[in-house]
């Protein structure tokens, strides 16, 4: 609610509170504003001011009205340069493909993907944010972290460390490290195979911008990440959105999208898939693999949630023996955000190429945080640390989904993993708006599409929904949009 002011009108402070949410990202391109009749409701205001406060968004040229549809966030991106050759700036494929497997028309980020990020920067309360896309900062602590940190970093190591780059791949320790613990997952991998990155978000990077050129074709799950979506989009790729069933890609569809489009690459997370949480298949993944050989793609299997899922989850990976395919995970989920160490392992005729493109971005990775890590693997301390989470997770998720179910909503998916897949029965775009006037930061539904498109779907995190006073009032506001 509003509060009438000496200093600030009622028209002032709300158009200056849509303003703030846009340059934040909370409100990105392409949302719909509330109607004006339902955000007078929800400020408490006239509609008279609503009025007047969207006519000054649209003088700063923050929104846009349109006709019999209401206001819109306004798109203030420029276009990514066209592909060579071609005679439309458009990133996506048009219409003469079959229906069943046309690309998006128009943006793909349906809601700028980067609200999430900035969230864990900036908070929008001190309430626990269903939304969010990691573990509680509570639940990582640790004592052994500082302790690897204080022995790597003696004061020879450290001289040592400093006065010159580090090895091109990454830390040769932490690579036979990562080595043996990619041979329990059944991934045949040796230190000559693997260089680490920052983070798994750069190894997704540095395999993008080496397989692939402006224009070329990718297909991505759907529903998907939004921040693999919305960094393909910007490097210029044509997006190909494929449907993620319980088992695992629909694989007509891919077929299909082989025979009219020839893409290049296809991102997919087998385990723990986000948002829904399914996990592939067999079967499903033994078909995947023969289309990739038929028709000549390459898949990147993004395994962030590796430290929390079962050894004995179908990787593509694994099946594939690094022909094909190529292996990318990290540790900031589970272990620490800010180190940001992660690594990629690939076929030996790829590696130069990969580590050229690495090169050309960061020289090398910190080199520092790689043999504290390393450190960590080798004492078996980073194991017990996720097996404690592990632990912690399943509980969290148990009172979690009892608080869902009473709150009313459904899982379209069964729950598993770090996030749950729910069906609110609600425009969650609008849903999200309101729910960030009560401080919480939901993942609306639309966020994990290629192609925007309302829903009524959001993801929720396990341990960040175990609080009884949000899922007062998430209740509360359905009611009210119903």
């Amino acid at each position: 609610m509003l509060m009438k002011s000496a200093t600030h009108s009622l028209t002032e402070q709300l158009s200056d509170r849509f303003a703030q949410r846009i340059r934040d990202r909370l409100l990105a391109p392409g949302a719909r504003l509330p109607s004006v009749r339902q955000c007078a409701l929800q400020t408490g205001v006239s509609p008279s001011t609503v009025v007047s406060a969207y006519d000054k968004l649209l003088a700063l040229g923050l929104v846009e009205a349109r006709k019999n549809s209401g206001f819109f966030v306004r798109e203030t991106r420029a276009e990514p340069p066209s592909a060579p050759g071609s005679m439309s700036k458009q990133r996506t494929v048009r219409a003469w493909e079959p229906d069943t497997v046309q690309a998006p028309r128009g943006n793909s980020a349906p809601i700028d993907a980067t609200a999430l990020i900035r969230g864990m920067f900036h908070k929008v309360s001190n309430k626990p944010q269903p939304g969010m896309g990691v573990f509680p900062p509570e639940w990582l602590e640790s004592t052994f972290m500082p302790a690897a940190v204080r022995k790597v970093t003696g004061t020879r190591a450290l001289h040592d460390f400093s006065l010159q780059y580090g090895e091109p791949m990454g830390d040769s320790g932490l690579r036979r490290m990562l080595a043996t613990k990619l041979a329990t997952l059944s991934v045949p991998a040796t230190p000559e195979n693997i260089i680490t990155t920052v983070g798994a978000t750069h190894a997704l990077d540095i395999v993008s911008r080496t397989l692939l050129r402006a224009g070329d074709h990718v297909m991505v799950e759907d529903p998907g990440w939004a921040v693999e979506f919305a960094r393909l989009n910007a490097m210029g790729m044509r997006l190909l959105p494929v449907p993620r069933k319980p088992y695992g890609p629909d694989l007509d569809v891919m077929a299909r999208y082989c025979e009219v489009h020839q893409p290049k690459l296809y991102v997919s997370v087998s385990v723990f898939h986000n948002p829904t949480g399914y996990c592939l298949a067999p079967g499903n993944a033994h078909r995947l693999l023969q289309l990739s050989t038929t028709h000549g793609f390459h898949i990147v299997e993004d395994d962030t949630y590796s430290h929390i899922a079962p050894e004995h989850a179908t990787r593509l990976c694994a099946l594939d023996g690094l022909q094909r395919t190529i292996y990318v995970s990290g540790f900031a989920k589970i272990l620490a955000p800010n180190w940001r160490v992660g690594f990629l392992a690939a076929h030996p005729s790829l590696i130069e190429r990969l580590l050229d493109t690495k090169l050309l971005a960061t020289l090398t990775t910190p080199a520092l945080m790689e043999r504290a890590l390393a450190l960590c693997m080798a004492q078996g301390q980073l194991r017990r640390h996720a097996e404690r989470i592990k632990s912690r997770l399943d509980a969290a998720r148990s009172r979690a989904v009892k608080l869902a179910l009473n709150a009313g909503v459904s899982f379209a998916a069964e729950p598993a993993g770090l996030f749950g897949w729910v069906d609110t029965g609600v425009d969650t775009d609008a849903l999200a708006q309101r729910m960030l006037d009560e401080g919480y930061l939901l993942a609306p539904g639309a966020l994990f599409h290629a192609e925007r498109k309302p829903s009524t779907l959001m993801r929720i995190n396990f341990a960040t929904t175990q609080d009884a006073v949000f899922w007062k009032k998430y209740s509360e506001m359905v009611k009210t949009m119903r």
